[in-house]
């Protein structure tokens, strides 16, 4: 390899294949280690790098909403992952879904024909000197051991679900509607009918599937015992214990929606998402679960529209790791002996694709600016990426618990306005103002691996 440092990025996901793209075009020698090809994991089907594991959803591309204001600041610092998901984008409303399998084609692609990056696959079992460990919530348990004793034992953990996939001719069109709430879901190339398709029920039909769901047979295990879910992926099965009417004020609101049969809202509405770009495969949004395989096709047979349902891809649960940040971790996320050694994606506590990637973006950032003999730099609070940042840093270890990006964690305005929209307009702008100021301040240039590199 041509780079004059070799760094070591370990976990070939989002934060790290974004990150090693990110240092190998500041000019160093990435050498990217990917244990998939020599041990799987309970939860990726394959062995790309950047494979999606539990949506296809990198949620919103408004600025006014928290994970598009996100977005945008990735896209101002240089994001492969974004430019690979805007390449494999399908229809999904304002939010940035992706083919799968386009996109993770894109992203590895782009990584193995880069000049400066080495693919080693192989299980890393000890921290590297220089380097960014981003292994994700299914980090092995050698590196995990390895980290552990390292920060002394201070991990936590918890667990994920994922939710079914199904054959997009087994829905019942007749039935099933394609539709967008308030008409906002739209996307030009989604037709003017609507991205989503909906599963109306009436409320008979919905009291039945919530009863069926919480006689449903689970997979238990030991691991999975007094483990908390992060709230955003919650079993669909666990809100339905919560109450009755859960789903039916969550994932499965029926506002802003009309049956075209009756003209009328239905009582609740179970809404498929499409998973591929030729629209064969749909997602059951916010069905999440850990129901055995059986149950699943017995339970989601009773929405309306799914009688004849062909899964696909059952929903599943799996263990997701990650650290105490707060208590282990200096402010960039590297290990507080040793600043050359950097943490990025789920495992430093947060949650989400975008947020992920994010973290691996300033990763690479800041450990290029540390092999420069320069000191890292952290965004300010004002813009979403520092504010994660923050969370991270000063969040109470006793009770940290992984954080979605959200206008909660931002400095507040100085003057704003009770408009809520209007509220979350100026955060944008100030976010991005704010960014632009501080990339400014430290010298830091936008670069991403252009789509014909070769090696």
């Amino acid at each position: 390899m041509s780079g004059s440092r070799n760094v070591h990025v370990v976990g070939g996901g989002l934060a790290g294949g974004g990150a090693a793209v990110q240092v190998a075009e500041r000019g160093d020698a990435v050498v990217l280690h990917e244990m998939r090809g020599v041990r799987s994991t309970p939860a990726h089907r394959s062995e790309r790098l950047a494979e999606l594991v539990c949506s296809n959803t990198f949620k919103s591309t408004d600025v006014t909403n928290a994970h598009g204001l996100l977005k945008a600041e990735m896209r101002a610092l240089g994001s492969l992952v974004l430019e690979c998901a805007d390449e494999a984008r399908i229809p999904a409303g304002t939010a940035l879904a992706v083919d799968r399998e386009l996109f993770s084609a894109a992203v590895d692609a782009r990584i193995h024909a880069h000049p400066r990056i080495e693919v080693r696959r192989d299980e890393v079992t000890a921290l590297p000197d220089v380097g960014i460990i981003a292994t994700g919530p299914l980090t092995s348990d050698a590196l995990a051991a390895a980290i552990a004793a390292r920060l002394g034992g201070a991990s936590l953990a918890f667990y994920d679900a994922i939710a079914p996939v199904i054959a997009s001719e087994s829905i019942d069109r007749s039935i099933a509607f394609r539709a967008a709430r308030w008409d906002k879901e739209t996307m030009a190339d989604a037709g003017p009918e609507g991205a989503y398709l909906n599963c109306p029920m009436t409320r008979e039909e919905y009291d039945a599937f919530i009863a069926a769901m919480i006689a449903a047979d689970l997979y238990h295990s030991h691991e999975f015992e007094d483990i908390p879910y992060f709230e955003g992926c919650m079993p669909v099965e666990e809100m339905a214990r919560r109450g009755a009417e859960t789903l039916r004020h969550g994932p499965m609101r029926p506002v802003g929606l009309r049956d075209p049969r009756t003209g009328k809202r239905p009582w609740a509405v179970l809404q498929l998402r499409q998973e591929d770009r030729a629209g064969r495969m749909w997602n059951l949004v916010g069905c999440q679960t850990r129901m055995r395989y059986p149950s699943q096709s017995a339970v989601f047979r009773l929405v309306p529209g799914l009688a004849n349902a062909e899964f696909l891809r059952f929903g599943s649960i799996h263990r997701n790791s990650y650290l105490n940040a707060p208590a282990t971790l200096a402010p960039h996320l590297a290990l507080r002996d040793n600043p050359l050694t950097l943490f990025a994606g789920q495992l430093t506590g947060v949650e989400g694709y975008t947020e992920s990637t994010a973290t691996g973006l300033l990763a690479a950032i800041n450990l290029d600016r540390l092999l420069r003999g320069e000191e890292p730099a952290i965004p300010p609070a004002t813009t979403m990426l520092g504010a994660l940042y923050r969370y991270l840093r000063e969040a109470d270890p006793a009770h940290f618990q992984p954080m979605n990006a959200n206008f909660g964690l931002l400095d507040e305005l100085a003057d704003p306005p009770r408009d809520k929209a209007l509220k979350r307009a100026r955060y944008a702008e100030r976010s991005l103002q704010e960014l632009a100021s501080w990339r400014l301040e430290y010298g830091i240039v936008s670069v991403t691996a252009p789509s014909g590199v070769t090696a």
